[in-house]
């Protein structure tokens, strides 16, 4: 299992597959599976039948999970798609830097 370079919270477009070109921000990450979900993009359906949770029941969309090299980062100076890699900034602490830029990637969420 390879250690993901995509993070809860990332800015990420879409490379391939059937949501090419699509934006959004990550939701959740799966590692073992090598998966992310994000916000809006590979919209799925699923009929519910009524429950104690949800008495309702009926048609709930969620956003199905995306194979990780299907997305890339986008780099928040520029708005463009970038690689990753590891650097040590200025703290001695290891940061994420755009290959594209060379800027540090700031931690959105923890």
């Amino acid at each position: 299992m390879a250690k993901m370079k995509i993070r809860r919270g990332d800015r990420v477009k879409v490379i391939s597959g059937n949501h090419k070109g699509q934006e959004g921000v990550v939701l959740r990450v799966e590692p073992e599976k090598n998966r992310v979900v994000i916000q809006g993009v590979n919209m799925r359906k699923r009929h519910m039948k009524p429950s104690q949770v949800s008495p309702e029941g009926g048609i709930v969309q969620f956003e199905a999970p995306v194979h990780a090299s299907n997305v890339m980062l986008l780099d928040p100076t520029t708005g463009e798609p970038t690689r990753v890699r590891a650097g040590v900034g200025e703290d001695g602490k290891r940061q994420r830097i755009s290959v594209r830029s060379g800027n540090a990637i700031p931690r959105l969420l923890d």
